[in-house]
């Protein structure tokens, strides 16, 4: 996020020489060199005069600017010939052209004390704040590891574990239901899923998360973590473009592109606002001896305008206001150390701006790790003519509804779904085969569904079944007495109504599944504080019906609450809250349903590990970690940074005013003029690195 008064890319292709690519360079980037400069420019102008005798003072001073002229002025030259002929006017040209013309004006103390403060806080902005603000990208990239291990299998595509043989593939080539060995120390390369052995991983620097883990047959390892120690067998879920590792290098990489409106229009601002500093300065010179008697050179009595020219050249050059931005790039940097991933400094504008927050139920606010409580038989389950349901049913009836659900719903990553097919798992169910599908988005499913073994003889045949909310399964039905009956049994429901429902419709017989889903335990501190100090609307949007969504809201905190919401009704809400309350809306989700609310919110959270690729796509910001935490850090993190940036805005404006109105006058020497002006783009490359602590 390096504003382009600093950039020096641009011409290296326009004038290549070999000299611009080494000494130059060598000269301009090291701190000690440019400190050095610096020192012997102060001595000279500073120490000589009252220390050395008369006699000794001119030749000494001259040796000090003969040394260390070259080591600010090479660059300096080279920098602006490189601009100047690639048809730009920015920082690097007004710097040399005052720092040459002090020189040849008989102030070469001023120009060099002017060049070498300048390329301090060059350094100062690029080595000590740019590179410190970013996620090192770098070290990522070089901490991945290029190649894997992988295990060579057998004809039914399973390791052979007593003799183990494998051979090293690059990353970009492993596929996915590979299997990898990853030995202690070696990094996962992709996402896997532990298939065999034991060991100990660190995701710290993936999401700030400091605990180790420790990692299991069957647990999700996401690429990128590194071994502490064990042995252990991973097989490939997530080819490399997919996994965590290379998701989080791509994002980092767009954040730094994605520059925020202030920094677009600096940038753009700087050459035209130099050219005008140059022309300002020439006119001072010209102009000031025909309107204000200045002589045009200086005389003991008074500056001249060239001397006058220089200082307001100096002055009001706009070095400080192009490192302004740079507190964006400190903000990003210190959410992406708390496991949160910005998708550039846009955001933080746009998260300050935001009066109101909504927060999905149901994965989000809660665990997401549904539980099934209860599988209950509730219409059409008659035996002969009696119309209530016999309990000599039950048994049979909740085996042949788990088996439907659980082959409905195997490979979903929807929570009931997932819920239903962990709960089926080592029970004497029938086989069930799904001949044909089709999904209802926020609503449910269809399926024709055939039982090979059959629990009760309707299962021996092709039957329609439903799953999904209570008023998906009742719009199914033609008969509205037979939806009102159903609705009745659901709500005079023995299990009561603080469950999440679902219903299961085969062939008119309808069975109500209960699961229950427990609030996130940090969840009700994160509502209280972006309650007490965020000062923002709360709500919550879930397709949940009400009794349940009013539970877990009454749990956390939260006091307004929106339920029974398709994915299309979450988008409206979010528009027209967004409208109607003037202010920005935080949209906050799982990713699964909530991809068309989190796309027209003003900014989008994620929780990026349970996230679809859409949803990673359309969102704003992505959390690492499992949990919501970080969504007050990064609010407050927002606010702090709009505070710095202004505060930066009015520091930079402020030095240039004190720094070029006096100069102009006459009442400023050169040397002043330079402290002023590069002490003010110091003070705010120091005042951005204050974004890299946490927000109080």
């Amino acid at each position: 996020m390096e504003p382009t008064a600093f950039t020096h890319s641009s011409s290296l292709t326009r004038f290549p020489f070999p000299l611009k690519a080494t000494l130059p360079n060598f000269l301009r980037e090291h701190l000690h060199l440019c400190c050095s400069s610096a020192v012997l420019f102060i001595a000279a102008a500073a120490a000589c005069p009252y220390l050395i005798p008369k006699t000794y003072i001119k030749p000494l001073q001259n040796s000090f600017m003969i040394v260390a002229f070259p080591l600010v002025g090479i660059s300096a030259s080279l920098d602006a010939i490189m601009d100047v002929a690639g048809g730009k006017v920015n920082i690097h040209v007004l710097m040399a052209l005052a720092a040459f013309a002090s020189v040849f004006m008989g102030n070469a103390l001023e120009g060099g004390l002017l060049l070498s403060m300048f390329n301090l806080a060059h350094i100062v902005f690029k080595s000590r704040g740019h590179r410190r603000s970013m996620v090192d990208v770098k070290e990522l990239k070089e901490s991945n590891p290029e190649t894997a291990l992988v295990i060579d299998v057998d004809n039914d595509n399973v390791p052979n574990f007593f003799d183990l043989s494998y051979k090293s593939v690059h990353v970009h080539n492993v596929e996915v239901g590979s299997y990898i060995l990853v030995g202690t120390g070696e990094i996962v390369p992709v996402d896997c899923q532990v298939y065999q052995g034991n060991a100990t991983i660190t995701v710290e620097h993936l999401t700030g998360e400091v605990k180790p883990l420790e990692a299991k047959a069957g647990d999700i390892v996401p690429g990128g973590a590194r071994n502490l120690d064990g042995r252990i067998i991973v097989k490939v879920m997530k080819a490399w473009n997919e996994s965590t590792l290379n998701r989080i290098l791509q994002l980092t990489e767009d954040a730094n592109s994605n520059k925020p409106k202030i920094q677009r229009w600096l940038d753009e601002f700087g050459e035209i606002y130099s050219k005008v500093v140059v022309v300002l300065s020439v006119s001072i010179a010209f102009l000031g001896p025909v309107f204000f008697k200045w002589p045009f050179l200086s005389t003991i009595a008074c500056r001249g305008s060239v001397y006058r020219a220089l200082g307001f050249m100096m002055a009001a050059s706009p070095c400080a206001l192009a490192v302004a931005p740079l507190a964006y790039a400190t903000a990003i940097s210190s959410c992406a150390r708390k496991g949160i991933l910005l998708k550039g400094g846009q955001v933080l504008d746009a998260l300050a701006s935001c009066h109101t927050i909504g927060f999905d139920k149901t994965g989000t606010l809660t665990t997401g790790g549904l539980t099934c409580k209860a599988i209950e038989p509730i219409y059409g389950h008659e035996e002969g003519n009696n119309a209530s349901v016999t309990p000599c049913c039950i048994p049979n009836c909740e085996k042949e509804a788990l088996a439907v659900v659980a082959a409905m719903e195997k490979g979903t990553t929807h929570p009931i779904g997932r819920a239903m097919v962990d709960h089926s798992i080592g029970k004497d169910l029938p086989s069930v085969s799904v001949e044909s599908f089709e999904y209802f988005p926020g609503r449910g499913l269809t399926a024709t569904v055939n039982c090979v073994e059959s629990v009760t003889e309707d299962m021996s045949k092709l039957q329609k079944a439903s799953l999904g909310s209570v008023e998906f399964i009742t719009s199914l039905f033609k008969s509205q007495d037979a939806s009102r009956k159903i609705k009745d049994a659901v709500n005079s429901s023995s299990y009561g109504n603080d469950f999440v429902h679902a219903l299961l419709s085969l062939d008119q017989k309808v069975t109500l599944i209960h699961l229950e889903d427990q609030p996130r335990p940090e969840v009700p501190k994160v509502i209280a504080e972006l309650k007490s100090w965020g000062r923002l609307r709360i709500m919550m949007l879930t397709g949940d019906h009400e009794s349940n969504a009013w539970r877990v809201a009454n749990a956390v905190g939260i006091d307004e609450v929106y339920c029974n919401l398709k994915p299309e009704d979450k988008l409206n809400h979010v528009k027209n809250i967004s409208r109607d309350s003037g202010g920005g809306l935080i949209m906050v989700g799982e990713g699964i349903n909530d991809g068309p609310a989190l796309a027209a919110a003003t900014v989008g959270f994620v929780l990026a590990q349970r996230a679809s690729g859409t949803a990673i796509a359309v969102a704003d910001v992505l959390l690492l970690r499992d949990n919501i935490t970080g969504v007050p850090f990064c609010i407050a993190k927002s606010r702090q940074t709009t505070t710095l940036v202004k505060q930066n805005v009015a520091i930079a404006l402020t030095l240039i005013l004190l720094a070029a109105l006096p100069s102009v006058l006459g009442y400023l020497p050169l040397c002043l003029t330079v402290l002023l002006h590069e002490g003010g783009t110091l003070l705010v490359c120091l005042n951005s690195i204050r974004g890299l602590n946490d927000p109080s």
